[in-house]
């Protein structure tokens, strides 16, 4: 108590938090008529690294979720990528929102931050729509086998700038999104896994014609890999040079061109094996030299 000339005043203790809840208000600078405060400025990270948590959470548990429906990657891909800009965006209001600043007021500049942006990553923007496009309408999904231009692979990630591919020789490669859309891309599994491939082979002339496409034929249907419908076909394709030869046709399930490259290996052998079993010749190129007798021995009494 302090009596001071006939009148009491009670003096409140001053403890830190009064302190500091003094420098929270200490006004930093002033944005648009708006003073932001050291408390505002400093509740800014404390809520983007809060909400950001949570989000993540969020986004995994429902991943979680759409893989024990059996969705597939692509459709938990795209899900996640727009969940995430929906949260970003809330994220950003809720910040403003707690700041006390109307989004009026970025009105101008975002206006002007856009039209400099627009014009100066044109090419960006492009790659970030064409790879909306490439997510939401699917052309081409993670797990597809493509081919583009001279290269082969599979795609592991469709990003929003630029498509990431595993070539068949391991290396990865990164494609810009718009590519995939202005140009012919081969999509192997872009409905099925189905793919039809063949085998070429040549045997001596001489050898049982129907008898040779009969052996292939069942060599082909042998194969646990190569599908029985669509049947396998056999052609008797041209008589060659130095060999009558054959192709057969035939379907396969096949998702990379590794898978197709072993199975006409086992073919091949398979067709090796039926040949030397019931005595077929392969073959192989050969020139036949006539030699005339009679002019040997006119040129040898000329010398004479």
């Amino acid at each position: 108590m302090l009596r001071l000339s006939g009148f009491t005043q009670e003096l409140k203790p001053f403890s830190m938090w009064d302190q500091i809840n003094e420098n929270l208000k200490i006004t930093l600078f002033t944005l648009y008529d708006h003073a932001f405060t050291l408390g505002e400025v400093l509740l800014v990270p404390i809520v983007l690294v809060g909400g950001w948590f949570i989000t993540n959470k969020f986004a995994h548990l429902a991943t979680f979720r759409l893989r024990k429906t059996g969705a597939s990657a692509d459709t938990i891909h795209l899900f996640k990528r727009i969940f995430y800009i929906l949260a970003m965006a809330v994220l950003i209001i809720t910040t403003l929102d707690f700041l006390n600043v109307p989004l009026t007021a970025f009105a101008f500049l975002s206006g002007a931050v856009a039209i400099g942006f627009g014009f100066g990553a044109q090419n960006i923007i492009n790659n970030f729509i064409s790879g909306w496009i490439l997510m939401w309408e699917r052309p081409i999904r993670i797990g597809d086998f493509l081919e583009v231009a001279e290269a082969r692979g599979r795609v592991e990630a469709i990003n929003t700038r630029s498509t990431r591919i595993r070539r068949v020789d391991g290396v990865h490669m990164l494609i810009p999104n718009s590519k995939l859309l202005e140009n012919t891309v081969v999509n192997w599994t872009l409905i099925d896994y189905l793919t039809r491939t063949s085998v070429r082979v040549g045997v001596a002339y001489g050898s049982d014609c129907r008898k040779v496409a009969a052996l292939i034929k069942a060599a082909t249907e042998a194969q646990e890999a190569i599908l029985t419908e669509p049947e396998p076909v056999v052609i008797f394709d041209d008589f060659g040079d130095n060999a009558l030869t054959f192709e057969v046709f035939f379907w396969v399930n096949a998702t990379v061109e590794r898978d197709l490259r072993l199975i006409r290996s086992d073919l091949r052998f398979a067709i090796n094996d039926t040949f030397n079993e019931n005595e077929i010749v392969v073959a192989f190129p050969q020139r036949d030299v006539h030699v005339d007798g009679k002019l040997s021995l006119v040129s040898s009494e000329t010398n004479n």
